[in-house]
């Protein structure tokens, strides 16, 4: 089974047009457990499927 490999700039847009740091901070962030990424020649992407279940937690979380 593959997954979509989304782009930094897809992953933002996706998550409301965050920034960069945004995501970074996220990123360094432990308590959040958000996914992280697969580096492809010095470029960062996310499994579509990773950043959906993210989202979904997150969703649960504020419910």
């Amino acid at each position: 089974m593959t997954s979509k490999l989304l782009t930094a700039a897809a992953v933002r847009d996706a998550l409301g047009g965050v920034s960069d740091m945004t995501l970074w901070r996220w990123l360094n962030d432990p308590a959040l457990n958000f996914p992280k990424p697969i580096y492809i020649a010095r470029r960062r992407y996310w499994r579509e499927a990773d950043v959906s279940d993210w989202l979904d937690a997150q969703a649960e979380v504020a419910a």
